[in-house]
């Protein structure tokens, strides 16, 4: 797992980020994409190399992150939908996505800014995302408050958050890693670069799930069949208990 927009340089010094993103861009057939699948194939590894500059098959460039297995397989992309505006020029990412890691479970993506809208780590962890990988590029004075939301995202879905930001000269470091109940379970302390080692164990995010968030809160279970329909005005929508507890996990995806 790599920080996003990780393999396109040093763009922060560009005059014009957005000709400078457009003249990177590539489909997801690209020599880059294949490239990187090669690199898993080598390695033998899971690999999320960060996020690439996509050129849509509509010419609109998105900044996409990518999930390649051990047998070199795209098999997830997703589309940054929050970009940071005004500061970024890429096009908006369309929807949510989740991936299933067979014998290990179900997990999805978000990009940097997308953490600011609780919204879409919802949507991840209700298509059945036990973690979430949150790749970052931050530059800015904000970090402090993205490690806040890092911990606020894995409560309030009672998930794994991986929050991984690019390291200095130009990022702000501070990778922050959380576990279902909020906890931090590993954090660089600054913005040196460094890698780290991980283990984290799925099951307890069922174990949260039933016995609660600090043993009460039962975030998932909210909703009951007598409960009329809670009007959303701000989405043209509505929540309704039939649909508001996560999508199951496809046996195949855990041991």
């Amino acid at each position: 797992m790599f920080p996003e927009i990780h393999l396109l340089g040093a763009s922060d010094g560009a005059a014009d980020t957005g000709s400078y993103f457009d003249a990177v861009a590539e489909p997801l057939t690209g020599p880059l994409v294949r490239a990187l699948g090669a690199v898993a194939v080598d390695a033998g590894v899971w690999l999320l190399p960060g996020s690439i500059a996509e050129r849509g098959e509509d010419g609109r460039v998105y900044n996409t992150a990518l999930v390649f297995d051990p047998d070199g397989r795209l098999v997830s992309s997703y589309r940054k939908v929050f970009p940071w505006r005004p500061h970024e020029p890429w096009a908006s990412g369309a929807g949510f996505t989740a991936f299933d890691v067979p014998g290990v479970g179900r997990m999805g993506v978000n990009i940097c800014y997308d953490s600011w809208f609780p919204e879409a780590t919802r949507q991840i962890a209700w298509l059945g995302a036990e973690v979430v990988f949150n790749i970052v590029k931050t530059t800015s004075d904000d970090r402090a408050q993205e490690l806040v939301l890092a911990r606020a995202n894995a409560i309030t879905n009672q998930i794994y958050y991986l929050s991984v930001n690019a390291a200095g000269p130009l990022g702000r470091g501070q990778s922050i890693y959380v576990g279902p109940e909020g906890e931090v379970l590993a954090q660089a302390a600054h913005a040196e670069p460094e890698v780290t080692h991980l283990t984290i164990d799925l099951d307890q995010v069922t174990a949260v799930r039933t016995r609660g968030t600090a043993g009460v809160n039962r975030m998932w279970e909210q909703l009951h069949a007598d409960d009329d329909p809670i009007e959303l005005p701000a989405y043209a929508g509505q929540l309704v208990h039939q649909r508001w507890q996560p999508q199951p996990v496809d046996p195949e995806g855990r041991s």
